[in-house]
């Protein structure tokens, strides 16, 4: 099975975006919760979901015990990792390299993300292919 980290953007567009039908990061959720990829999650990862659900866009679309119901999901239906390999400085934002050390640690196929620049910068960090939400989209339709 793909296994896949997918970065705090990606997981709470994808929330916003769970039942429409257009939204790519919303598709991605249905397809991990299908069980077509496993979703691989660390805390710092969780955390960092957590405070963004939290900002005042979230909080208007989504009620707390919505916002608590996604936290347990993402605590008990993701396979957790601790991160145990060094936190690389080739992200664009520092916060970043700890989900490429996630993603490492993990030893997953894909990181999922929307940042351009770090995309555009690196396509494959020790073992792990960085790509957009698109094109992570394009490979899972080839599995299922």
């Amino acid at each position: 099975m793909i296994s896949a980290v997918l970065d705090a953007n990606i997981i709470a567009s994808g929330i916003l975006g769970f039942r429409n039908p257009d939204s790519i990061p919303g598709v991605l959720l249905r397809l991990w919760r299908k069980g077509i990829f496993a979703l691989v999650t660390s805390k710092h990862l969780r955390d960092e979901v957590r405070d963004t659900l939290h900002k005042p866009y979230f909080t208007t679309h989504l009620s707390p015990q919505e916002i608590s119901r996604i936290q347990a999901l993402l605590q008990f239906q993701t396979k957790q990792v601790l991160i145990t390999e060094n936190v690389p400085d080739i992200a664009t934002h520092p916060e970043d390299d700890l989900v490429i050390a996630a993603a490492v640690s993990g030893k997953v196929d894909y990181l999922v993300t929307g940042d351009g620049p770090l995309l555009r910068k690196v396509s494959k960090y020790k073992g792990v292919t960085l790509i957009s939400p698109n094109d992570f989209l394009e490979v899972l339709k080839k599995q299922i």
